[in-house]
């Protein structure tokens, strides 16, 4: 909890790599906001307000009187938001450079290809 993004940011994104990685599956319990606060020494607002930014986004939901809960749903909406990341960060740069050099999608694909097998 150091890298200069804002702690609860941290919080969130720690969430959904857990849920990304099947640490947490769909419909299983999170840890409270207790626990995350205690866990990353940080304030209870802190881990609150990223928790509510998964919730926001429909990953998390509450039970009132019980805890937050993992979404149905969500480990495949925040793959697809991570591949919409990736293709904007990575493909379009890469296909617009491609572009550039006068490479066909045949020669881009089998260059990727060997980089993938490699």
């Amino acid at each position: 909890m150091d890298d200069g993004r804002p702690i609860f940011l941290q919080v969130a994104q720690q969430l959904e790599g857990q849920i990304l990685e099947g640490a947490l599956g769909e419909e299983s319990q999170v840890p409270s906001i207790n626990d995350l606060a205690a866990f990353h020494r940080i304030n209870p607002a802190t881990a609150l307000k990223g928790v509510n930014l998964l919730v926001d986004a429909g990953v998390l939901y509450k039970r009132r009187g019980i805890g937050m809960f993992v979404a149905e749903g969500a480990r495949a909406r925040l793959l697809d938001e991570r591949r919409a990341e990736f293709r904007d960060a990575h493909v379009r740069p890469l296909a617009d450079r491609a572009r550039g050099l006068g490479l066909t999608t045949a020669q881009l694909q089998d260059m990727i290809a060997k980089e993938m097998n490699r």
